[in-house]
């Protein structure tokens, strides 16, 4: 029970951070001075965060356990959160929001192992349930802000996502404490508890390079279109602004469903790249109806341009069911989402580049086709179902035969 509060609670935590701040940057404007160049970098510093953080989890999980990193993502989610509401100039807020979103990246990445570690059998299910949590925290913060800020201003506003992470550091204190206590009681008796080799070298996994990819294919046309998508509707169909901000927010909700349904499938089929398929599929023909009839069934293509992330689900799904042991997860998670991440910080940019200098939308729809495209040669590399360990162990196998 302890474990599936714990995950639970810390899936509502993971996106935060980063929707409760963007609704109150104009309040925020009153009392801290922003510049358009600093509002840039805190609209960046999320995936940056997720980034080189995913990177450095599994390593930090290694050194000192998962429950351990998992409280200390927790608590730096607490104080970040907390700081942030009370950080009196811009320095203090990116410092805060810097330390929130490295708890963040830290906590994206264990929570696989964790799910793997705790629920073996019931992986589908917990990453249904912790894809669905992390849909809805991006959603809830942007309906409660404009509440929250006029009863007890931004800072009150941005310091209450504190106390919701508070509550997950409960769960993981427990569980590291009963780790200690077990790891004492196992040093005593003279046994170890196996967990799995170390598994490193993944650069050099085909599999691992699947589910990277799959991973950066979702991530930059997710964070792309959260950027542009407004500002598409706006210059090609027409819309104002109250309709393009509604169909955003369709956009948004497009994956929910994905969310919930794709991990379950995903435990059950042999070829999970069919999976990679339809989001592929999904992009094709959303991006399709915004290049060549964005004017007509604009609420159509951009539902089907929000199914084509389902394919973030999927990658999630992969971590687990693509690696062996919990180590093996980690691994996998920090390899994938670390590249992905990466790849999805350079969507905004890369799209807003590509209209400035054409000065038209085509080709910045065309690179988001591109990107979605990039999923499939990680489909057919995913038709048989691998693992990370299986590669480099036929790796380490054909590096012996050729030392012989």
């Amino acid at each position: 029970m302890l474990a599936l509060t714990g995950i639970v609670i810390l899936a509502l935590n993971l996106r935060t951070a980063v929707a409760s701040l963007s609704p109150v940057l104009d309040e925020i404007g009153s009392d801290v001075p922003l510049t358009s160049v600093g509002i840039g970098i805190l609209g960046t510093l999320p995936p940056v965060s997720f980034a080189v953080f995913g990177l450095l989890a599994p390593a930090l999980a290694r050194r000192i356990g998962l429950d351990l990193a998992m409280l200390l993502a927790v608590l730096a989610m607490v104080v970040g959160h907390l700081a942030r509401g009370f950080a009196p100039n811009y320095p203090m807020l990116l410092a805060s929001s810097a330390l929130v979103l490295a708890g963040v990246g830290i906590g994206n990445v264990l929570l696989p192992p964790a799910v793997k570690r705790y629920f073996p059998d019931r992986i589908g299910t917990l990453t249904a349930v912790s894809a669905a949590l992390m849909s809805l925290s991006t959603a809830v913060p942007a309906l409660l802000s404009a509440p929250l800020t006029a009863t007890v201003t931004w800072r009150g506003d941005l310091a209450a996502w504190g106390v919701v992470a508070l509550i997950a550091l409960g769960p993981w204190l427990a569980l590291w404490l009963r780790e200690r206590r077990a790891a004492a009681d196992r040093r005593d008796a003279g046994t170890i508890l196996p967990e799995g080799e170390h598994v490193t070298g993944l650069w050099r996994s085909p599999v691992a390079w699947a589910c990277a990819t799959v991973f950066a294919s979702s991530s930059f046309n997710a964070y792309a279109l959260f950027a542009w998508l407004p500002q598409i509707l706006s210059d090609t169909a027409g819309s104002d602004p109250f309709t393009a901000g509604a169909l955003l927010s369709l956009y948004g909700i497009a994956g929910l469903p994905a969310a919930i349904l794709v991990p379950l499938i995903a435990v059950r089929i042999r070829n999970t790249g069919l999976l990679v398929y339809a989001g592929v599929a999904f992009f094709v023909v959303g991006y399709s109806g915004l290049l060549l009839a964005p004017a007509t069934l604009t609420a159509l293509w951009v539902v089907l341009a929000g199914f084509g992330p389902l394919l973030f689900p999927v990658a999630l799904i992969l971590i687990n069911i693509r690696s062996r042991s919990p180590r093996g997860s980690a691994a996998l998670s920090g390899f994938t989402q670390g590249i992905g991440y990466s790849v999805g910080a350079t969507g905004p940019l890369l799209v807003g580049v590509t209209h400035q200098l054409t000065g038209s939308w085509t080709v910045p729809i065309l690179l988001l086709l591109v990107m979605g495209l990039a999923a499939l040669p990680a489909a057919v590399a995913l038709a048989r179902p691998r693992t990370v360990e299986d590669d480099l162990a036929r790796i380490r196998s054909d590096r012996e035969v050729v030392t012989r």
